[in-house]
């Protein structure tokens, strides 16, 4: 029995233009503090705040993109998104103080939000429904490669160049997230025809329940994630070992890319729980042995674990999150679920803050290990015990 295409060139492009979102995304978010500390003399925490405007923005913007992806045209939000998103990044040369880069983040930050929701809602009805697991996975692979070279081409073009060019470089890769958008054919599934029925306004016509249960659980985990993004270089310094700290996420990529192919496949096969419940082990114990850590050989090793447990958790969440859902509100569950994912990382950067302040690093990822265990038993009482009859009213739906 012959399998459905999955890489398709629609398929190919979105994922493309993904990348390139999530490149420029990861070029700002290490270089802006440093350019904000440089050239207006700010302190740390008004250069925190180019981080945390930009997620806010992007927070609040995901639920008004999810509504109006049910709404109306996929590729209207897509490009009307893409289009914010490479403008704003050519503003960037214009600012002479704080508050205009803070403006500009404001206006990036929604571009993002509703970017990343749509491209999302996108890849899910481009992706065959029997191959769902498989595909989302290989999208999420996107955004992984955009963390491990966005930093390290941003912090060489700074570093290297200059601002200017660092900007530069931002404004050519939003442009080649806006062209590869373009490209991505959407007829098959922008229904024309169906007829759009406009909920009322409430709270609840910005988010998907189907999906909250589930956001829920992979915002409690984000939290230790964003220990890693944030602190992982902090910590690597700490036990003497900076000298590999920026190879911590290019193993974490590599060892994803070399399991992507089976976990994906054996979510389409056998289920979430299946993968979930391993990944969640596998992921706190990576994190004790990066708590563990002396040298760079276990450093290492802890970012292959790490890699392969919480590299796969992402897409396997969004995907149940996806699969929850009528397709019609596709758009809406994935703004759901990184809205309140996003949630989990914006929350876990100041937390873990604070707490470094009271704490070495060892013992903070310590206690991660344990706190991820946490989120198995979340995963088990909002996911796998729900009411046997929801889940059959939402394959039915899935259905129509």
């Amino acid at each position: 029995m012959n399998k459905p295409k999955l890489w398709t060139k629609d398929f190919i492009n979105i994922s493309l233009s993904n990348f390139f979102l999530f490149l420029t995304f990861y070029i700002l978010l290490v270089t802006l503090p440093i350019f904000s500390l440089q050239e207006f003399d700010s302190n740390a925490s008004q250069a925190g705040l180019m981080t945390t405007v930009f997620l806010l923005s992007a927070i609040i913007s995901r639920p008004l993109a999810g509504q109006w992806l049910e709404r109306g045209s996929n590729r209207k939000v897509l490009l009307t998104a893409l289009v914010i998103f490479a403008a704003a990044s050519l503003l960037y040369f214009f600012p002479q103080t704080v508050t205009g880069f803070l403006i500009i983040r404001l206006l990036h930050g929604v571009g993002f939000g509703m970017a990343t929701t749509a491209v999302g809602a996108i890849v899910a009805d481009l992706i065959p429904s029997s191959r769902r697991g498989e595909g989302m996975g290989y999208f999420v692979m996107s955004t992984n490669m955009a963390m491990v070279l966005g930093p390290f081409v941003g912090l060489t073009a700074i570093q290297q160049w200059g601002a200017k060019t660092m900007f530069i470089l931002t404004v050519i890769v939003a442009i080649g997230a806006l062209i590869t958008g373009l490209t991505v054919k959407l007829t098959n599934i922008e229904e024309p025809n169906r007829k759009v029925i406009v909920p009322a306004f409430s709270l609840k016509s910005f988010f998907e329940p189907s999906s909250v249960s589930i956001a829920i659980v992979g915002s409690f985990l984000a939290i230790v994630y964003s220990a890693l993004l944030s602190f992982v270089s902090v910590y690597a310094n700490e036990i003497h070992v900076s000298e590999v700290s920026s190879l911590f996420f290019v193993v974490y990529a590599i060892i994803l890319l070399m399991s992507r192919p089976f976990t994906g496949r054996w979510l389409d096969q056998y289920g979430p729980n299946v993968i979930v419940f391993p990944s969640i082990v596998l992921f706190a114990f990576g994190m004790f042995v990066l708590s563990q850590s002396n040298g760079a050989i276990t450093f290492l090793v802890s970012a292959g674990m790490i890699g392969l447990g919480w590299g796969t958790l992402f897409p396997t969440f969004q995907t149940i999150a996806i699969q929850n859902a009528a397709p019609r509100k596709r758009g809406l569950a994935t703004a759901t679920f990184l809205s309140i994912y996003d949630i989990g990382i914006a929350l876990g950067s100041f937390l873990v803050g604070l707490i470094a302040a009271k704490m070495d690093f060892s013992s903070l990822y310590f206690l991660c290990s344990f706190y991820i265990l946490i989120g198995a038993l979340l995963y088990y009482f909002l996911q796998v015990r729900k009411p046997k009859m929801t889940r059959q009213q939402h394959l039915k739906v899935n259905e129509q």
